[in-house]
């Protein structure tokens, strides 16, 4: 007979994980390093530019640091533009510089 919150014993996980909790398989730490990050420039105290490469593709990435345990790690609030949206972006700094040069 069914029973309301009990799990069945001899039944395994449909996905093959067997942990002994019996939840979800648990997410790996990324193995990624620091090292392979090109710093162009600090725009602020915890605000930088960055080239890297993520996912095989390279992106220039403009995020928020902070400081944790005497590292500087990578925050949430940031963008990771791709190859064609750094070209995008580029080919616009003209009309982007008149609009604020209009508002200012």
């Amino acid at each position: 007979m069914w029973r309301k919150g009990k799990k069945r014993q001899d039944e395994e996980s449909p996905t093959g994980a067997n942990d002994s909790d019996g939840g979800p398989p648990r997410k790996k730490a990324a193995t990624g390093s620091d090292e392979e990050d090109i710093v162009v420039c600090d725009i602020s105290k915890n605000r930088r530019v960055s080239v890297r490469c993520w996912q095989g593709k390279i992106v220039v990435d403009i995020r928020e640091f902070y400081s944790k345990d005497g590292k500087e790690l990578p925050g949430k609030k940031g963008i990771s533009l791709t190859m064609d949206q750094w070209n995008i972006l580029k080919d616009h700094i003209g009309e982007i510089d008149k609009a604020i040069a209009e508002n200012a």
